[in-house]
């Protein structure tokens, strides 16, 4: 059986602009849903994608897509994969360990696509020549839609910015005070290189921004709270599983099923404020040592047991 790492996360409470969606008229509004009945703001699984990868950038990790500043837009390292081509023929692996000095870390665990139409179009005769093409890997690590844990109210914020003289520009900013919550999950079995699993939870311990709204807001999307999970079961079974109401964070979804048997205690790596709910206390009473008070405590020791368990070196790469 393989070895599976999972994760519920939850934000700090802030003032949120993070994902826009489509503008109406001069309003910049907030991507939403309809979630259990109410509508609530949303920050899309590609934009946490997008600040994983800054992350391990900012870090002077190797990433194959690197986002250049001065050029607002991204630069390949290498934009046909010849480390993974090499692998698919065969050639992987003959200069050292397999395919380590011929990947990026963000291929390896966030995946890749290159869709390439067919050259030429069907003949008279309907017959098809020289089919397209598509190069891709699936991410290995897999992240969720982040949803607020409270519903959005509709607050808008009126600016002015002043431009050429006579000229005033008016616009409006739709804007959420929550918290946002959202999960993953990863095989670190199916990695090239398995102990870039540790990097993909560095990352997800210390995300800053995620999704900025032109820098007019800055929302902290570290980790206020975390559930991680590190199991055999392929079924993650703790996402979404936070609420909040009068300010106050539960996981009543998630001690019935550790009450259940659902989820053993034991698997269980809980860190930050959550960690101090009664009824969690009482349902890891099994397994006490696995609460802590600091997010980044609970992420050590889950990266500890991956380590131990996949027999990794204890400093990855």
């Amino acid at each position: 059986m393989s070895l599976h790492v999972f994760g519920a996360i939850v934000t700090h409470h802030g003032c949120a602009a993070n994902n826009r969606g489509e503008s109406e008229g001069n309003i910049t509004t907030l991507q939403k849903l309809l979630w259990k009945g109410q509508i609530h703001s949303t920050v899309s699984a590609e934009a946490i994608r997008w600040a994983v990868r800054y992350f391990w950038q900012s870090r002077s990790l190797q990433v194959n897509r690197k986002w250049v500043d001065e050029k607002d837009d991204h630069e390949w390292q290498d934009q046909t994969w010849k480390g993974w081509v090499a692998e698919k023929s065969g050639d992987a692996g003959k200069s050292g360990e397999a395919g380590k000095d011929k990947t990026f870390l963000d291929d390896d665990l966030l995946g890749y696509m290159d869709a390439k139409a067919a050259k030429e179009e069907g003949d008279a005769d309907g017959k098809k020549n020289k089919k397209g093409s598509t190069l891709k890997r699936r991410g290995v690590l897999e992240i969720t839609r982040a949803v607020s844990t409270t519903p959005f109210a509709g607050d808008i914020s009126f600016n002015s910015r002043s431009g050429v003289k006579g000229r005033t520009s008016l616009y409006g900013t739709e804007m959420h005070a929550t918290r946002y919550q959202y999960g993953f999950a990863m095989t670190p079995e199916r990695l090239r290189v398995k102990d870039r699993c540790i990097q993909a939870l560095d990352a997800l311990s210390s995300l800053g921004e995620v999704a900025g709204n032109h820098s007019r807001f800055l929302y902290d999307f570290s980790p206020e709270s975390v559930i991680l999970r590190i199991t055999q079961d392929p079924a993650p079974r703790l996402l979404y599983c936070f609420e909040e109401a009068d300010g106050s964070l539960t996981a009543s979804e998630l001690v019935v099923k550790l009450n259940a048997g659902d989820i053993k205690p034991s698997e269980l790596f809980i860190g930050g404020p959550i960690a101090a709910w009664e009824p969690l206390i009482k349902a890891m009473e099994t397994e006490p040592g696995h609460l802590f008070a600091g997010v980044n405590l609970a992420f050590g020791q889950a990266k500890t047991v991956v380590q131990a368990a996949l027999k990794l070196p204890k400093s990855a790469e």
